[in-house]
């Protein structure tokens, strides 16, 4: 924490889903960041946090951030869309280098196939160039190239049905 303090320290701490929350108190802590969480994935370790929005739609953290709930692999993952560019995805979307191709992590969706499947179809709504997953490597594409993996990854999320 001591490299993170010598940075400027951290000002928001945005969870993507419930069961990728370590540390959140020690940061908040340390920090006095404020942390966001999807209302529907606050359980009793989590119901101290900040910002807990809820429903489906957009919300604008900042004028420059925007929380995009996406539930399926949990009932309220949520992605972040930073400058229109940076997708911070969570468990919800990684590049699968095997297949060099977006992925969704179907073994290890533990709310809902179909919901998640409905989230990542709302995703074609915006326009971004990199992906930014909880596991896997970050990858960057052009907005286009993205915009066309995304597609190809809806297809292949609903042939899984």
């Amino acid at each position: 924490m001591k490299r993170i303090d010598e940075m400027g320290g951290v000002r928001r701490l945005l969870l993507t889903h419930q069961d990728d929350v370590a540390d959140h108190e020690k940061f908040h802590q340390r920090f006095g960041c404020e942390r966001v969480l999807h209302r529907d994935d606050v359980r009793a370790r989590t119901s101290a946090i900040e910002m807990q929005p809820s429903g489906l739609d957009p919300i604008d953290i900042d004028d420059q951030l925007v929380m995009i709930p996406t539930p399926g692999h949990t009932k309220g993952h949520a992605v972040y869309l930073y400058r229109n560019k940076f997708l911070f995805t969570g468990d919800h979307l990684a590049w699968d280098e095997t297949g060099d191709r977006l992925y969704a992590f179907r073994n290890a969706c533990w709310y809902s196939w179909g919901e998640q499947i409905e989230s990542m179809r709302r995703l074609l709504h915006y326009r971004f160039e990199w992906v930014l997953p909880g596991h896997g490597r970050p990858m960057r594409l052009t907005a286009d190239r993205m915009h066309e993996e995304l597609e190809r990854c809806v297809a292949w999320m609903a042939r899984r049905t």
